[in-house]
């Protein structure tokens, strides 16, 4: 069973995909909100873990290659910058900071995402009147039959 805020299974995701929770856009406020929490400079694989703890992934780790597929557009618009990190042994990482146009675009994003909100709030309001029935306090889970009403 699918819960509306956090899925639990791949089955789950799949659900969320159709409604828009993972939307890949909202991958970049989640990018560079890990990337403004850290003082220095991360390896793209702590990056996706940590962003596998976020809210917009809930415990779920994201496809790695969309991550840096990200990071690499983030690089191209200004907002990270990336650099190797060549230890005596193991292999080159590459290492990611949030440059001022990164910190820029994330407040940009806090007030997108609150605009996002009123939108979804108005939308929600919109669809429970259509279905006549008061709008609902928290999300449900779905799958149950009566639910679907």
């Amino acid at each position: 069973m699918w819960h509306a805020c956090n899925p639990k299974s791949d089955d789950d995701l799949k659900q969320c995909a159709e409604l828009g929770k993972s939307l890949s856009r909202m991958s970049q406020p989640t990018i560079l909100t890990v990337l403004a929490e850290s003082a220095e400079p991360l390896h793209g694989y702590v990056i996706v873990q940590k962003t596998a703890a976020s809210p917009m992934f809930g415990g779920k780790k994201p496809d790695p290659a969309g991550i840096y597929r990200t990071l690499k557009k983030m690089e191209e618009q200004g907002f990270v910058t990336s650099e190797w990190d060549t230890p005596t042994s193991g292999s080159a990482k590459r290492l990611f900071s949030l440059t001022p146009e990164g910190r820029a675009a994330l407040r940009r994003w806090i007030d997108a995402l609150a605009c996002y909100m009123a939108t979804i709030q108005e939308l929600r309001e919109e669809a429970s009147a259509a279905l006549k029935i008061p709008v609902p306090a928290q999300p449900v889970c779905l799958g149950h039959a009566e639910q679907r009403r």
